[in-house]
This record gives structure tokens, C-alpha cells and sequence, in this order.
């Protein structure tokens, strides 16, 4: 007759219970992290986002040559994406969110490739000379990249994403000569609006 074994061996060490308690908040953060949104958009970076457009947009209409538009503006890109980069890692670290978290790669994972297509979009447009469309240009893909990016991020950002979709859907239509002030709207205006809006319900 067949022995009896027991479902678990005598020798067998339970499992100390801080670890199994280590284990469970483990599983309960990254949970949260992977229904969670990403909160780390600092409305007061992205209104000195939209302080520095309005500046750039006035330096830029003073320029006489299309070369040094260009460099006025994407001078202003890289200034707005470090503006953006870093107050979203100050805010991250007071909130004791990781800035790097799902939600936040997600926000990023969103947000890069249509500003990959505006970077090889304007090189070609500009080569070509055709700078008259940079400006719808730029609105309408950063307005794209926000909604998609918004997706995994406070409620407002989506909605702030389909403004720059309308603004450069609508530079599209106007004058050549407006191209500044269309630029000044969108990156300046718009971010200045939902800045505050941002900093006012999500806490700076």
C-alpha cells in the first residue's frame, strides 16, 4: 500500500513575513502604476513654455532671412522640451512619483514620434523651401502627439492636444505673414491657458 505524502515537505521554511509583506506592495505599486496616469506635467513649466514662445515669436518676426527664422524657433523647441523635462522631474520627485514610471514612458512613448516626424518633416520642408508650411505644420504633429501622449495623463492634456490640432489646422489657410503669430497661439497662448489650468487642479 502506497505511502501518504504530505502536499507540503515538513522541511519546508515559511516565508518570512516582511518579505511576503515586501512582495505584496511590490505588486500593489506596480499595479497602480500600470492603471494609474501620469500627474508629473508641470503646469507652471508649461507656462514658461508659452512665456518663452512669445518671446521667440518676437524675435523671429524681426528676422530677414528664412535660415534664421528657423533657428530662432527650433532654438526655442530644445529650450521647450528641457523646460518641459525639467519641471515634470521637480514636480515627479516632490509627489514621489518616478518620472520614468509606465504611465510616464507612455506619456513619452506617445509624444516622440510625432515630433520625430516634425524634426525629418521640417528638414525636408525647409531644404525644399517651403517654410510656410512649418508653422500648421508644427502645430498640427504636437498637437498630435499631446493627445496620444494625454492618453495616459490628466483629462486636460488630450483637450490641450486637440487645440494645437485646430490652430494648425487652421495655419494652414492663413497668410504667410501670420505664421509668427499663429506660433505665438499655439506654443505661447495655448500653453499658457492650460498651464494654468494644470497648476491650478493638479497642483503647480
Amino acid at each position: 500500500m502506497a505511502s501518504l505524502r504530505p502536499i507540503r515537505p515538513e522541511h519546508e521554511t515559511p516565508t518570512p513575513i516582511h518579505l511576503r509583506a515586501l512582495d505584496d506592495l511590490r505588486f500593489i505599486r506596480e499595479t497602480m502604476e500600470r492603471s494609474g496616469s501620469f500627474t508629473a506635467i508641470s503646469g507652471l513649466g508649461e507656462m514658461l513654455v508659452g512665456v518663452s514662445a512669445v518671446v521667440a515669436a518676437i524675435m523671429a518676426s524681426f528676422q530677414s532671412g528664412d535660415g534664421r527664422w528657423l533657428s530662432v524657433w527650433l532654438g526655442e523647441a530644445v529650450l521647450a522640451l528641457s523646460l518641459t523635462g525639467i519641471f515634470a522631474a521637480t514636480k515627479a520627485g516632490r509627489g514621489g512619483e518616478r518620472l520614468l514610471s509606465r504611465p510616464g514612458r507612455q506619456v513619452a512613448g506617445g509624444l516622440t514620434p510625432p515630433l520625430v516626424a516634425g524634426l525629418v518633416l521640417t528638414i525636408a520642408l525647409s531644404s525644399a523651401g517651403a517654410t510656410e508650411l512649418l508653422p500648421g505644420l508644427w502645430l498640427l504633429l504636437y498637437g498630435t502627439g499631446v493627445v496620444t501622449a494625454g492618453a495616459f495623463s490628466v483629462r486636460v492634456v488630450p483637450v490641450m492636444g486637440l487645440a494645437f490640432m485646430g490652430l494648425g489646422s487652421l495655419a494652414f489657410v492663413t497668410p504667410d505673414h501670420w505664421r509668427d503669430l499663429m506660433l505665438a497661439l499655439g506654443f505661447g497662448g495655448l500653453h499658457l491657458i492650460f498651464g494654468a489650468i494644470i497648476a491650478r487642479r493638479y497642483g503647480g
